[in-house]
Order: structure tokens, then C-alpha cells, then sequence
């Protein structure tokens, strides 16, 4: 078929094989040109197929040389319906690192689930004995739990109505959004799914079965982001599941397992353009940063956060176990500059205070689509094997 991007409510429901072998490609290809010591920490990533995730599994393959195990649950393509872009990104990632000697797998699923806990278990034990170091960079709207309870995230703000400019995705024009507080159901709800009990629940399984090396370490990610946000991410029912996260790494931490938050730097991805505010923002931060030519996407990011931090004896962090990679975002001068951005921002001069076409670009090649060297009107095959999916039963 002739793959073309079909957009509807910020989600991009087609992608593109080739595209997205050529965006893993590059992101190859750039830790290939940063200088490294390969120490080859044996590697688990929870949520590895796109954005962040993705980034820190080709880091660790190739900035670190390390044998990687990645979880995701990503669609294969069926009949007229193209795969995921996860779902192509894995099948790119795993061909090249085959190429390069590399060992991959992956397990498709859902990582909360006991049954995908159990797979990546046994695939540990049989092929590297242990792990090294655990990345959870999960991203799910729901959690089902093992009797039947099913718990969905909101985004919601936990004490007052939160109302600001944004920006409209379908008209590429402001608006005005308002967000209404969520309820306790709702706040309990959102930690469940994305805080940290599943993260602890990975690192007690894989500690009971002798599968974390005596050195071990674990890090998840997080965001805090600008004042002007707070009410709706910081403050809001997300930061509260991120303060669980927190909290969680400090508990690992007393339990002996050197456990780390590393808090990253604003990104276009699926979720954040479902975020009131926060596309605004981050068009407007994308055009700061390129002006004073400190700007990172997901992969410089990554591997910056392997060379100066996972990869040293004892990373620096701000706080107690808080890595903070948006040091470069949230720059005194960077933010006054964003807020001068924000304030002075119409329709009429979106384009010049914001960063709209760089928005859309990131958007687009999230799914494979916007290189210039790939051929969008040929006619190919949506299908397109994992590889080790057939070899983990």
C-alpha cells in the first residue's frame, strides 16, 4: 500500500515502516559520533519503542555496547491497517543491531502484567544470567490489575479550575482551555497507573529471582517544567504520580538498590500534545533553544543522560536520587525568554514566537513520515517482522 499520515485528535493513526527505520537510523548514527566507554551494562528498558524509551535503548546499545531486553505493547500491522510506530521502530532497532552484533529482544506486552513480568524473567536467566541496569520509561493511559480492577489516568489539575492560553493542534491557532480538578477516585487512579508501584514491583520480582547484578541500578523518568504549567503537570494529577515516582526511588534506595529519577527535557510526543498549555509551551521552548543553539532532542538527550550520568560511578543529582537532564531547559535566561515568548504570542505572530513547523516536524517523524530521503509514494508492505518475537515463547 501507499502509506500517508492520517491525524485525528493529536494521535497519528497510520505510520510508516520506512520512516521510522530511518528515524531509529539516525538516532543510531548520531551516539555513533559521540565519544563513549563502552562498559556494556546488560539492559532492561520498560517501554521501549518510542520517545524517550526508544532513545534509551539505542543508548545503551550503542553508546554503552549493551545487550538489550526491551518491553513494549505495540499492534503489528493487519490487513489495510498499518503496525504502530513503535512497532516498526523495534523491528529497525532489532535489524540493526543484529547487524552490529548486537544482542536484542523484545517482549511484546503489557509490562504491568504478571505474565510479560515472567517472560522477560525467563529471557534474562537464559541469555544474560542478570541485569545490569533497569530503564522504566513507561507511558499507558490504564493499568489493569491482576484481579480485574482497571485504573485510567486523567489529566486534571487536584485543586482549582486551571484556565490558559494553548494552542490549538487542528487550526495551529491559540485558544483559551480550561481544566477542571479531579476527584480523589481520579488523583488515586492517575498514581496507580503512573507513579511508582510498578516500577518497585519490576525491581522485587527480578530481586527475588537473583536476576539484579550486585551493582545494579535502576533509573524512571520524569518532568517538572515551568511555573507557568505547574497547575496542570507539576501540581497537578500527573505530579502527583510523579511524586510517587520519586518517593519510590528514595525507597529503593533504603532498600539497597541505587535507584534514580532523571527529570528530561519538554519533547513533542502522543501524550504531551493531549496536555492543555504544554504544546504552546513547548513550540515556544523549541524556538528559544534553537535561537541560542541548546537545543535536544530525545536521543542527544539520551545519550548525554548515559555519558554524564548512568555510565559514571555516582551521577550528579540536585536533590536526593534527582538527575536532572532539562538543566539546559529551565535555564534562568532560556525561561525568561520563553515566558517573554508567551506573553507577547497572537495568532498573528505564532509563527515567529513560536517554533510551529519544528512542532509539527517532530510530530510527523514520530511516525515516520516528513525525511526527505524516504519514497512516500511507493507501494510496500505494511508487514514487518520483529525478529525476536519469534524466537521468546
Amino acid at each position: 500500500m501507499v502509506i500517508t499520515p492520517k491525524v485525528k485528535n493529536f494521535i497519528c493513526l497510520t505510520a510508516h515502516p520506512e520512516g521510522c527505520k530511518e528515524s531509529v537510523y539516525r538516532q543510531i548514527e548520531y551516539t555513533k559520533s559521540q565519544a563513549s566507554e563502552k562498559s556494556g551494562k546488560r539492559t532492561l528498558v520498560i517501554g521501549s519503542s518510542t520517545g524517550y524509551g526508544l532513545s534509551s535503548r539505542i543508548s545503551a546499545a550503542w553508546v554503552d555496547g549493551a545487550p538489550t531486553i526491551g518491553v513494549c505493547y505495540e499492534r503489528p500491522a493487519v490487513k489495510s491497517r498499518t503496525a504502530t510506530a513503535g512497532w516498526y521502530n523495534t523491528a529497525a532497532f532489532e535489524e540493526f543491531a543484529n547487524r552490529d552484533g548486537l544482542y536484542a529482544r523484545t517482549v511484546n506486552g503489557d509490562a504491568y502484567s504478571t505474565e510479560v513480568k515472567r517472560k522477560v524473567m525467563e529471557l534474562i536467566r537464559k541469555d544474560l544470567g542478570q541485569i545490569d541496569l533497569l530503564v522504566y520509561s513507561l507511558a499507558a493511559p490504564r493499568r489493569a490489575m491482576p484481579d480485574g480492577t482497571v485504573y485510567t489516568s486523567v489529566l486534571k489539575t487536584v485543586k482549582e479550575p486551571f484556565s490558559s492560553k494553548s494552542l490549538n493542534l487542528d487550526k495551529n491557532v491559540l485558544s483559551q482551555t480550561t481544566v477542571e480538578p479531579a476527584t480523589s477516585e481520579e488523583i488515586e487512579s492517575t498514581i496507580r497507573v503512573m507513579g511508582g508501584e510498578d516500577w518497585k514491583d519490576w525491581i522485587d520480582a527480578l530481586k527475588a529471582e537473583n536476576l539484579l547484578s550486585e551493582s545494579a541500578r535502576t533509573v524512571a523518568y520524569s518532568y517538572i517544567g515551568p511555573q507557568m504549567t505547574y497547575p496542570i503537570y507539576t501540581e497537578g494529577t500527573i505530579g502527583q504520580a510523579k511524586n510517587h515516582l520519586y518517593q519510590t526511588a528514595l525507597a529503593l534506595n533504603r532498600e539497597g538498590i541505587s535507584a534514580y529519577v532523571s527529570v528530561n527535557k519538554a519533547v513533542v510526543t502522543q501524550a504531551s500534545a493531549a496536555i492543555p498549555a504544554v504544546p504552546l509551551y513547548i513550540a515556544i521552548l523549541y524556538r528559544v533553544m534553537k535561537e541560542m543553539g541548546n537545543h535536544e532532542n530525545t536521543i542527544q538527550q539520551m545519550c548525554r543522560l548515559w555519558n554524564t550520568s548512568l555510565l559514571k560511578e555516582e551521577p550528579a543529582t540536585d536533590i536526593e536520587r534527582r538527575i536532572r537532564m532539562d538543566d539546559w531547559e529551565m535555564r534562568p535566561d532560556v525561561q525568561e525568554k520563553v515566558k517573554q515568548y508567551w506573553d507577547k504570542i497572537t495568532d498573528e505572530t505564532l509563527n515567529q514566537y513560536a517554533d510551529i513547523d519544528g512542532y509539527w516536524q517532530e510530530f510527523y517523524q514520530m511516525f515516520g513520515f516528513g525525511y526527505h530521503n524516504v519514497d512516500y509514494l511507493s507501494d510496500l508492505p505494511a508487514e514487518k517482522p520483529i525478529p525476536s518475537l519469534g524466537l521468546i515463547q
